[in-house]
């Protein structure tokens, strides 16, 4: 276990619901990974990149819901800014994205 955190650390963590509504390929990355464009609703339109190749094609994505911490630093990867940190259940190289259960607006908080 990690360090212990306060319910004001975690409360500080925005995690949203969003849609997927492009899919890239990412050959300047480091580990093969893929460029996300994610629509949150009000919040807009962020893009990431996710090395969920393994277990996601490019087609199952598109228009699928994820959650996403959406209030870090911007961060260069190679060529891309990435606005957004898609959550994921973590098994070796294999990464599970989470999900809600059923269709929720865009933008929809996680707490």
């Amino acid at each position: 276990m990690n360090d212990t955190i306060t319910f004001e650390d975690f409360a500080k963590v925005d995690l949203r619901v969003g849609t997927v509504i492009e899919v890239n390929d990412f050959p300047e990355a480091r580990n093969p990974a893929y460029q996300l464009t994610i629509d949150f609703g009000d919040l807009g339109i962020k893009k990431t990149s996710a090395q969920i190749t393994t277990l996601y094609k490019k087609e199952d994505l598109l228009q699928r819901q994820i959650v996403a911490v959406v209030n870090f630093p911007k961060k260069q990867i190679a060529k891309f800014m990435s606005e957004c940190l898609i959550l994921g259940a973590v098994n070796g190289k294999d990464v599970i994205l989470l999900n809600p259960e059923n269709q929720v607006k865009n933008g929809t908080p996680v707490a």
